[in-house]
């Protein structure tokens, strides 16, 4: 059951291509994000399409391959763990920000 503790899997396309930051010679980090549909019908009978945002980091080899093989509307499918950081905004207003950290990730549609 360890495995489940901070376990997210999505499905997803992206909505831009990846961004690549080199942190040393021998780290390099990865940021996309990742956009996740669902739809339901709601008291009147019509069908609402709910989109949800999710940012995504991958590090050295996988951020390696996001860069090369990705791009906007690339469809994945991600097993990572939840990582929430904050900070100080310019006005002193605490923000947080949350972010997966990805430990898989598959390519998934056409070539």
């Amino acid at each position: 059951m360890n495995n489940l503790r901070n376990s997210v899997r999505l499905i997803g396309f992206l909505g831009a291509a990846p961004e690549l930051k080199e942190i040393s010679k021998t780290k390099k980090l990865a940021k996309l994000s990742l956009a996740t549909s669902d739809s339901y019908r709601n008291d009147k009978g019509e069908r609402v399409e709910d989109t949800q945002w999710h940012n995504l980091v991958l590090w050295d080899k996988q951020a390696d391959v996001a860069v090369k093989y990705l791009d906007k509307g690339s469809e994945i499918a991600i097993e990572g763990k939840l990582v929430t950081r904050n900070y100080s905004d310019k006005d002193g207003i605490k923000r947080y920000y949350t972010e997966i950290l990805v430990n898989e990730l598959l390519m998934l549609g056409r070539k």
